[in-house]
């Protein structure tokens, strides 16, 4: 039950992503964008982690969950270092993820050879 809950989730937000695309004029880069941005308003809240504590992964691997782990570095980091916090909690939550991210897609580019799209 766990995974269907994750894959519905997940695939919830994917879809809604899909559709701003299709029915939109929006770049996909801001729609990018405003799914990290609505993740940091709704953790900032305490609205997201209702949608974490149900779906598990489906809320935390989309970038909605990239936002969601800012908020939640910041709000604490503020808690236990004040107000130096909201400077270095979100990257400090975020770290692992980021160096993650820069490491897997240097390692496929040394892999796979990248083309240009002409």
């Amino acid at each position: 039950m766990e995974y269907l809950k994750a894959f519905l989730v997940g695939g919830a937000f994917c879809a809604l992503g899909q559709i701003l695309i299709d029915r939109t004029k929006l770049t996909p880069a801001r729609i990018l964008v405003s799914f990290v941005v609505a993740g940091v308003i709704l953790g900032g809240l305490g609205v997201y982690e209702a949608i974490v504590d149900f779906a598990g992964t489906g809320a935390t691997i989309p970038l909605t969950g990239f936002g969601y782990t800012l908020a939640k570095g910041v709000r604490e980091s503020v808690q236990e270092n004040g107000w130096v916090g909201a400077l270095l909690g979100g990257a400090t939550a975020s770290a692992g993820g980021v160096t993650a991210a820069i490491f897997f897609g240097y390692l496929a580019a040394l892999i796979f050879k990248p083309k240009d799209k002409s």
